[in-house]
């Protein structure tokens, strides 16, 4: 078996919009085609052994044991790796449920997809079922547990921490997006102007002065009991003579700790003696030359969270412990703690495993224990020096017993020192008794404070600490989206971008949008080359001067890694056409189909589904839609528009040589088509199927039928405005037009334009690639045969898999179809260009379809310039 293809999706995509994050596997299963699982000796009872927990796998049983029933009565070994590969992720430590196989066109091959939690473990799950399941079939020893390991390390590598995954899941709670902006815990809630940023529980309302001063332990300490808040008597010392009299000073017992530390990171406590203290010392100058010494408080460790100035929850923690039995060796009573199902690795669970580290064996030492010692029953020998829940701590909410003293004393703390998210970490007795008569004292404020020990207590009652953030961050009625219109379909795609971008920014919208040409922000490209993918489209919406998004979406990026956006407020689809067949297993005009109504798909129930109603395929699209459709037409009595406003649906129509709209029994006209430049005085009926879409989008979006119409008449097509899309050039004697047309519905669309344009001549510079298929080629020459009276083959940069002369003889055997036609080869495209120019004839018309837009558009400007010149000379 070998995996032939493998693809990441990030987003909606052609085999699943419900799941956008999924991983897509092309499997060539050799010689285990056809091979069925009840037919490999003892291969159902090696896969139980090895994968237990694949007995919660229904699959399509709908039971427990559903997945074991199925392979026990006969399944493909490709069903076999999609289950492997998703326990596989859960069994690092990442919950993955969805997946699903189906046959590839290919002989022996199929597709296996599944769902992942992070990129590379999805990756890594995928190699390893495979290797696993050939392991399995021949009965061959595997090191799961190597698998296991490093799926943990990648887990904990990527996977963001659980305080910020719980704000991160309380915005998609209420439908704010979010992106992640890098590897860390950085991350961005809502899209362009809306947007508002946090880092694991710091926000951008987060002041800087607040966290450096929070940092500053005795800079807050000072503060504080400035403010009359109670705190331990303390020093900063920087070596062992200054340590020495701070002790002489303050008295045993106490606490060492690094000035800047945080986490719990080189503190000891609880010091008694002069070698302690002087452990503690070398300990807490690992992290920060300036130490703190300070009086060590009886009590317990009581973590308080105060968000947006509000108190919100509090917590008891109790560091990693054990308690003997009188029979056990410590070692033993830590892998029976750990045991505990809600105990992990990292991150991934509630509670964290306990490890013996460094800081756990110097409390054995100093305790004169090993880890094979035992402890008399009922002992209790706490393992590390801080009650983090990171090292194995343990925490319990005690936010209903809390005084209210302390809770004011908290919110007061929060405020002097200025956080928005403040977590204080108090030494008391009892919670329930104000810190003053308790005796107790503050002994740290926090800046970015964990939220795992409110959201999953060991004990007492979990709380939502996520939602004051987001309350905070997006009060209720405040914006996180902006508006996106998502343009996709074989032709037409850019120029229809582009015009919906221009109407939509003339009503004062900051506009991002995305081309083949480049990203847009503001009508400024600030990316040149194709990018119509998902990393494009993160692009516009992480941009915060964006408010408006109109984005491209073209097959490629849909088919690599899915949609950059999970919903659109409106979705075009300007038709299908062959184009890129025989690719990526998208074969026929159906599967074309299917890939471009991704795009519709992932419209909001509100929203509007923009379908061309003459495009059989992409008007069967509206059948598989929940949200609004509107439809577009160069005929007003298509009987599908017909239908659809007898029943109140919104279409745009070509009607009496007007851009009109109907609205239920009205007819809204825009304006006639011969006034509208793109149209070329209605000669390029392609571009009228364009601009009835952007005009129906525009609606849709509450833009004014007046600026629609001044819109429109102002968006005149230039090789600036609409590089590449009909891009008309007049010399003194002849007419040339420069269009990025590939294919052979785009070269139609062309001829349509050219039989309503008188030329005494007419040249056709063309070109086709390796990637398409015969037939696709074949057509492309039967086209410009039927156009032109001349034409001239070129060659892309990249014929994409064929040779020179392949593609030459099936485009002239395209040309010839319908008699001899007079054919020139200039492989190189300027050199041709520059021919076609060079001996235009009177009245001729010459078409360049170029793969070089920007060079093309500058080469036959600059010989009209020459022209021109000669015509002042004569």
């Amino acid at each position: 078996m070998e995996i032939v293809d493998l693809r990441i999706m990030r987003g909606p995509n052609y085999w699943s919009v419900k799941h956008p994050r999924i991983i897509v596997l092309k499997i060539n299963l050799n010689e285990y085609s056809g091979v069925l699982t009840n037919s490999l000796n003892g291969f159902a009872d090696r896969l139980e052994q090895m994968f237990p927990g694949l007995y919660e796998h229904r699959s399509a049983e709908g039971v427990e044991g559903g997945f074991f029933k199925i392979v026990r009565e006969g399944a493909k070994l490709s069903y076999v790796i999609e289950h492997i590969a998703l326990e596989l992720q859960n069994l690092g430590g990442m919950d993955c449920g969805f997946g699903r196989t189906m046959p590839s066109p290919d002989q022996s091959m199929d597709y296996v997809l599944f769902s992942y939690s992070e990129e590379r473990a999805g990756e890594y799950a995928a190699r390893a079922a495979v290797k696993i399941t050939e392991a399995l079939i021949k009965g061959t020893k595997y090191n799961l547990q190597r698998d296991i390991d490093r799926l943990h390390e990648i887990r904990e590598d990527e996977h963001i921490g659980p305080s910020t995954y719980s704000i991160v899941a309380e915005a998609v709670s209420r439908n704010i997006p979010f992106i992640r902006l890098n590897k860390n815990s950085l991350i961005q809630l809502g899209y362009g102007v809306n947007q508002k940023r946090i880092q694991a529980t710091m926000t951008c309302r987060t002041s800087v002065f607040a966290v450096e001063l929070a940092g500053d332990k005795n800079a807050t300490k000072d503060m504080l009991r400035e403010g009359g808040v109670p705190v331990p008597q303390g020093t900063t010392v920087y070596d062992a003579t200054e340590l020495k009299k701070a002790v002489t000073e303050l008295g045993y017992p106490m606490v060492i700790k690094p000035l800047d530390g945080n986490h719990g990171k080189g503190a000891t406590i609880n010091i008694k003696n002069w070698k302690d203290a002087l452990k503690g010392l070398n300990e807490a100058q690992r992290y920060s030359e300036a130490v703190i010494v300070e009086q060590f408080i009886e009590g317990f460790d009581f973590r308080l969270l105060v968000i947006n100035k509000k108190f919100v929850a509090a917590a008891k923690r109790t560091p990693a412990m054990v308690v003997g039995d009188g029979v056990s060796t410590i070692q033993e009573l830590i892998d029976k703690v750990n045991e505990d199902p809600r105990r992990g690795v990292g991150h991934e669970k509630v509670l964290t495993k306990i490890k013996v580290d460094k800081q756990t064996n110097a409390i054995l030492r100093d305790k004169e224990l090993t880890t094979k010692s035992v402890l008399s029953a009922g002992e209790i020998l706490y393992l590390k020096s801080t009650a983090n829940i990171s090292t194995g701590g343990t925490a319990t909410d005690v936010t209903d017993i809390i005084d209210p003293y302390n809770v004011l004393m908290a919110e007061r703390i929060a405020g002097i020192i200025g956080l928005d998210v403040c977590g204080i970490d108090v030494m008391t007795t009892d919670i329930a008794i104000p810190l003053n008569e308790a005796r107790g004292a503050v002994l740290e404020v926090n800046a970015a404070p964990g939220f795992r020990m409110h959201i999953s207590p060991t004990d007492g009652l979990p709380r939502n600490v996520a939602e004051p953030v987001i309350d905070m961050l997006f009060p209720r009625g405040c914006p996180s989206r902006i508006p996106i219109i998502a343009v996709t379909g074989t032709n037409g795609k850019t120029t229809t971008t582009r015009l919906t971008a221009h109407i939509i920014k003339s009503c004062g919208y900051q506009v991002g949008f995305t081309t083949t040409d480049g990203i847009y922000i503001q009508d400024r490209m600030l990316e040149k080359g194709d990018t119509t993918g998902a990393r494009s489209t993160e692009f516009v919406l992480k941009d915060p001067t964006v408010n408006f998004a109109v984005l491209e979406c073209a097959r490629g990026g849909m088919l690599r890694s899915g949609l950059g956006f999970q919903h659109c407020d409106v979705g075009i689809v300007t038709n299908v056409a062959a184009d890129h067949l025989g690719l990526k297993d998208i074969n026929t005009l159906e599967d074309m189909a299917r890939v471009k109504a991704v795009v519709p798909k992932t419209v909001v129930p509100d929203g509007y589904a923009i379908l061309n109603a003459d495009d059989n395929l992409v008007y069967a699209i509206g059948k598989e839609l929940s949200c609004k459709i509107g439809y577009f037409s160069l005929d007003e009595n298509n009987p599908r528009i017909l239908k659809h406003i007898s029943k109140g649906g919104l279409a745009a129509v070509l009607e009496n040589g007007y851009i009109s709209i109907f609205k239920n029994s009205y007819k809204i006209r825009i304006d006639r088509v011969a006034d509208i430049p793109l149209t070329f005085g209605g000669r390029a009926r392609f571009n009228i199927e364009n601009v009835l879409a952007a005009t129906l989008a525009a609606y849709v979006s509450h833009v004014a039928v007046d600026d629609i119409k001044t819109a429109l008449r102002t968006f005149i097509p230039s090789p600036a405005k609409t590089p590449g899309r009909m891009n008309l050039f007049k010399f003194s004697n002849f007419e040339v037009l420069v269009d990025y047309a590939h294919n052979a519905a785009g070269l139609k669309a062309i001829g349509e334009f050219l039989k309503n344009t008188h030329a005494a001549r007419k040249v056709g510079i063309i070109a086709g690639v390796g990637d398409r298929r015969p037939e696709d080629t074949i057509e492309l020459g039967k086209m410009a045969g039927e156009l032109f009276d001349e034409i001239i083959i070129r060659q892309d940069e990249d014929l994409r898999g064929a040779s020179p002369e392949e593609i030459i003889s099936l485009l002239t055997q395209g040309v010839n179809y319908y008699g001899e036609k007079e054919v020139k080869i200039i492989p190189e495209e300027m050199r041709a260009i520059a021919y076609a120019l060079e001996n235009a004839t009177r009245d001729s018309f010459v078409c360049i379809f170029s793969e070089q837009i920007s060079e093309a558009i500058k080469l036959v400007e600059n010989f009209r310039v020459i022209q021109d010149r000669r015509v002042l000379v004569e």
